[in-house]
This record gives C-alpha cells, sequence and structure tokens, in this order.
C-alpha cells in the first residue's frame, strides 16, 4: 500500500506529479479573485465595502417588498394605465418619501464615512510612506484605490436608483405622490444617485489628501457634500426646456391645459400689447374689482412657462454628464498632485 501511495503522489524526482501540480496550478488560479494592489485595497477598506453592499442590498429588499405593497392596493383600481379615480385617497405615500429621502443623504453619508479617509487615514497613519517604497508607482496605488472604490460605490448606487425607479413608475405622473422636480424624486431615480455620490465620495478623496487628517477631512467632506447638494438644487431644474403656453381670455376656463406632471415655472397675464404683467399684479379684494384692474391693464389671456415631465430624463442623464465631468476632474486632479506631492 505504501508504494502505490508513493507511486500516485510523487514522480520520478519525488515531487508532485506533473498532473497534480497543473491541476493545483490552475485551481489556485481560478480560486484567486483579486490579486496585486486591487486585493491590497479591497483588504485594507473591506470593512467599509462590505458595509456598503449589505447596506445597498438591505434597501434594494425593502423597495422591492414595499413595491409590491404598492401594487398589491393600485390592483384594486384597475391596471396601471387606467387607474380609476380616487386611488390617491388611501394611498401611503410615506414608504416612497422616506426612500427618497434615504437616497438623498446617501450621498452625504458615503462621501464622509468612505471618501474623507479613504486616503486621509494612510496618509495620518504613515500607510503611505509604506506604500511608496514597494514597486507599485503612486499613480497605479492612487488609481486603483480610486478605481476599486468608485466601482463599488456606482454598483450600490445604481442598483438602489434603478429599483427606486421601478417602484415609483406607476405613480410616476401623479404629483400627488411625489413630485417628479422635487428632489425627492428626481434626485432618487435615473442616473442622479450615482453621479452624486461619485462627486461626493471623489471630492472626500480629494479634501482628504490634502488636508491629511482623517476627522478634519470627514468634517470639511461634509460641508463639501451639503454644498453641492444646495448648488444642485438650485440649478437642476435650469436643465429643461421651458415651454410656453398663452390662451386667449382670463376667465377659470381660458387657463391652458397643461400636460400631467407639469412642473410650472412661471405664470402671468398676456396684455393686448404683448408685455407680461405679474400674476399678482390684480390681486384685488372683490371680483369686480380685480376685472377692473385687467381691463385697464388691457390684458387678454394667460402666459404659462412649464417644464412637462417627459424631460425628466433627459434632463437627468445631462445633469449626471455635468456631475460626473466635475468627477473625472477631481479624479484626474488627485492622481496628478498625489504623483509628486503624496508622500
Amino acid at each position: 500500500m505504501s508504494t502505490m501511495t508513493s507511486t500516485g503522489s510523487t514522480g520520478s524526482t519525488g515531487g508532485p506529479a506533473p498532473a497534480e501540480s497543473a491541476v493545483t496550478r490552475a485551481g489556485r488560479s481560478r480560486g484567486l479573485r483579486l490579486g496585486g494592489m486591487n486585493w491590497l485595497v479591497w483588504r485594507q477598506h473591506r470593512a467599509a465595502y462590505w458595509t456598503l453592499l449589505a447596506a445597498s442590498a438591505i434597501t434594494v429588499a425593502v423597495m422591492i417588498h414595499q413595491r409590491q405593497q404598492m401594487m398589491a392596493y393600485l390592483d384594486e383600481f384597475g391596471s396601471i394605465d387606467g387607474l380609476k379615480s380616487g386611488w390617491e385617497e388611501k394611498f401611503d405615500q410615506g414608504p416612497l418619501r422616506m426612500a427618497g429621502q434615504l437616497l438623498g443623504y446617501a450621498p452625504i453619508l458615503i462621501g464622509v464615512f468612505l471618501g474623507a479617509p479613504l486616503l486621509a487615514g494612510d496618509l495620518e497613519s504613515g500607510t503611505a510612506k509604506l506604500v511608496n517604497t514597494q514597486s507599485a508607482s503612486r499613480v497605479r496605488w492612487l488609481a486603483t484605490k480610486l478605481g476599486v472604490t468608485a466601482l463599488v460605490v456606482a454598483v450600490c448606487t445604481a442598483a438602489a436608483s434603478a429599483v427606486f425607479t421601478w417602484w415609483w413608475s406607476p405613480v410616476k405622473s401623479s404629483s400627488y405622490v411625489l413630485d417628479w422636480s422635487d428632489g425627492l424624486a428626481f434626485d432618487s431615480s435615473g442616473p442622479v444617485p450615482v453621479a452624486l455620490t461619485l462627486l461626493t465620495v471623489v471630492g472626500g478623496i480629494a479634501i482628504g489628501m490634502l488636508l491629511r487628517r482623517t476627522l478634519l477631512s470627514m468634517a470639511v467632506t461634509l460641508g463639501f457634500a451639503v454644498a453641492v447638494q444646495m448648488v444642485w438644487s438650485h440649478f437642476r431644474m435650469a436643465l429643461g426646456d421651458v415651454v410656453t403656453a398663452t390662451t386667449n381670455g382670463v376667465g377659470g376656463d381660458n387657463f391652458p391645459k397643461l400636460p400631467d406632471g407639469t412642473h410650472v415655472v412661471d405664470q402671468s397675464y398676456l396684455t393686448a400689447s404683448g408685455d407680461l404683467i405679474g400674476y399678482g399684479s390684480c390681486n384685488e379684494p372683490t371680483e369686480k374689482a380685480a376685472d377692473a384692474c385687467l381691463e385697464k391693464a388691457q390684458v387678454v389671456g394667460w402666459n404659462v412657462e412649464y417644464i412637462p415631465i417627459s424631460q425628466m430624463s433627459s434632463m437627468q442623464w445631462l445633469g449626471a454628464s455635468i456631475l460626473l465631468a466635475l468627477t473625472a476632474g477631481i479624479a484626474a486632479f488627485v492622481i496628478l498632485w498625489g504623483r509628486k506631492r503624496l508622500v
């Protein structure tokens, strides 16, 4: 029996048999998922990455469950394309609003707790100096950190955004549930959550690289993330093309009939000379006094400026492109600055 064992396990030189050695090497190569710098970055930040992945998976699962609950309610009022009137009366919009708020806070939280410490922690602890003594270049190290982090963030936010969009789509045209022009809907669906989160995370990485202190970088990144949200909230609706609708006459029946889900930018009175006067210009205490004011101003109709909901998708992709371009610029700055001044 010992002779058979020896023959089956060794070659003529006493080492591993060629076939077994090849199988072992192939098995090891197949089992190796990450290697080199990718493995190092993942292992160093695996706690943050796994936390983000787990939180995203739980969020997606909860939203899928809530979508099923919503569809069960809507089935009582007919098909999605032909809902009977009155479905809004008992519709619980709380879960949708809470999910929108959660996705709205995600860029800030991920930027502060993942982006800011990514390089600041290495610089503060001296890990960056140790990496600098290895054979890998600084550019490769920085590019891998940015790439792996961006990939994890993009996958998580894209999954959450896709499920939220799917959940909200049956009632999208109803402003009763969520107004599409509001941040709860616009910033939580389509490509916007991915772009906003990547900008905040990469911005936090750049801040951490410059400040070199973890807690300070997290505080500054918090301010940066809030500023990004504020600027974006004032900028988002400027991405749309304003459509103008006018009418003859100012009675209640003469107000322009706008498409469902329309976001009204402004409404005013149209005079006979083609000028516009503000809607509140003839806000008189009595109807007779208001009619006299309108007649004196030679008002002939309404002028309403609006953005239809059909533009939402194109506005989101245009805005996401701008945000991603800014992100790419910051990432390039991180690599160029870190190439010579990181350590």
